[in-house]
């Protein structure tokens, strides 16, 4: 099972808490949420709106990506949500 992330969109997700983006293994699409208390783990001075969550998303994007890439490793789920212990 290999993961790559070739679309560079991502979202806020104000219900959640999150920034949601996707990954793809050949055709499937998966979705991705990165909680905000795993953003604080790579940035603890943020602000909890939305520009920050995702300027932080922005700034470590590989790292967070790689954390996406472990979580999926441990098996397909139709959705992942990566929490402060997986960064």
């Amino acid at each position: 099972m290999s993961i790559s992330f070739p679309n560079a969109s991502r979202s806020f997700d104000a219900a959640r808490r999150s920034v949601s983006f996707w990954g793809y293994d050949s055709t499937f699409e998966f979705t991705f949420h990165i909680g905000e208390d795993a953003l604080r783990r790579l940035n603890p001075d943020i602000r909890g709106d939305e520009s920050s969550l995702l300027g932080v998303f922005d700034a470590n994007r590989g790292r967070i990506q790689a954390a996406a890439g472990v979580a999926y490793g441990r098996g397909r789920q139709s959705s992942y949500r990566l929490a402060a212990s997986d960064i």
